[in-house]
């Protein structure tokens, strides 16, 4: 059994953010395999989110403690917990290190001893490998996916009479979407006609209610309800040209940017700063600016709206990366190694130490042919 430890201090919720969607999707592939995986919650009870998942098992535990009496392979999401198992454990780092996190003080760096350091790009693996200096056992890079509903999803075959932007980042001033909103003001913005729909994604934190009343007093803004599944968000940005993804540079990095690709493969143009683990998640599809600047968002959404959404040839390409089949591959490479293959490194060691492989791979045991992607 491959038990995921949820011990956020948000109950996991459907539409939240992308590391509840790629859990999610991880665990539907396990078991679509044959392989039996769960969620595991702390502290929530019931009430943990498990009524957005009806086809994934959930269970739910009071303290950490109890984590020690289970016979499971654990995975903990983003928050390890400084607890004894019984076997091997890993944690899957979705978000950069603490001092990144402006208001995120769950994260307990006592709790990474003795697990095995999943990431989820290359740049944020060196974020990780920069700080820390204790010794602990790397495994890799897991990319995370679209889900298939993004490939599946049919587009209009007419174009729309005016430029469809969505913004459906969370409503958080670290997804820029204040320098979204100065860009609507930029003089390059005056050659489109445009409408621009944003979600109401992370409403529930008290920034996203309050970015949420801004949105609905802005007269060049549409809000609509945050989409609940991946179906939901696939239909969504179907009847959209662009997705723009502004993310800011200033108070943290994006670690990946799942909804670009999901993006991509729903055949949409994406503008997305160039910072972060965003520019690894292009597909064929991405244009990048530079973060924080609003002329620069302006004027490459005045570029993407030249190329215009992706071709049906273009789409066929993009929906080939990053899939769900790809990413739980390298799950399970990554959680199959033993003593014998994992090498024992300092994470604060230069990555251009380490031997590399094509696609940015790393061979990190140079006497074995075994590759972790």
């Amino acid at each position: 059994m491959i038990s995921f430890v949820w011990s956020s201090k948000y109950p996991f919720y459907s539409g939240t953010g992308g590391s509840e969607n790629y859990t999610a999707g991880q665990i539907r592939e396990l078991k679509r395999r044959g392989i039996e995986a769960r969620i595991i919650t702390l502290g929530h009870g019931k009430n943990d989110g498990r009524e957005d998942f009806p086809d994934i098992d959930f269970h739910d535990i009071a303290s950490k403690e109890e984590l020690s009496d289970l016979d499971d392979t654990l995975v903990f999401i983003t928050y390890p917990l400084a607890v004894k198992t019984k076997r091997p454990s890993y944690v899957i780092l979705h978000c950069p290190p603490p001092k990144y996190m402006q208001d995120d003080d769950q994260f307990d760096p006592v709790g990474m001893k003795g697990k095995r350091v999943i990431t989820t790009s290359r740049f944020a693996l060196r974020l990780w490998a920069g700080y820390y200096a204790k010794t602990v056992t790397r495994t890799g890079v897991v990319y995370p996916f679209a889900d298939d509903a993004f490939a599946a999803v049919q587009r209009s075959s007419e174009p729309h009479k005016s430029l469809k932007i969505l913004f459906a980042g969370r409503l958080t001033a670290d997804k820029g979407i204040y320098t979204l909103l100065a860009a609507l003001h930029m003089s390059a913005m005056r050659e489109l006609d445009y409408t621009l729909t944003a979600t109401t994604a992370g409403i529930k934190s008290e920034s996203g209610r309050l970015i949420a009343k801004l949105l609905r007093a802005h007269p060049l803004v549409k809000l609509v309800p945050a989409r609940r599944s991946p179906a939901q968000m696939a239909r969504l940005m179907a009847e959209h040209d662009i997705v723009v993804m502004p993310s800011s540079n200033i108070f943290w990095q994006e670690t990946f940017g799942m909804l670009s690709v999901e993006a991509q493969h729903a055949g949409c143009r994406v503008v997305a700063s160039k910072t972060g683990g965003i520019p690894e998640t292009d597909c064929g599809g991405l244009l990048t600016v530079k973060p924080d600047n609003p002329l620069a968002l302006a004027e490459g959404l005045v570029r993407a709206a030249k190329l215009g959404p992706l071709t049906a040839a273009e789409r066929d390409r993009v929906r080939r990366k990053f899939t769900i089949e790809q990413s739980v591959n390298a799950l399970l490479r990554v959680m199959n190694l033993d003593g014998g293959l994992a090498r024992t490194i300092r994470l604060h060691e230069p990555l251009k130490r380490l031997p590399r492989l094509p696609g940015g791979r790393v061979l990190l045991n140079p006497h074995s042919k075994r590759q972790i992607v």
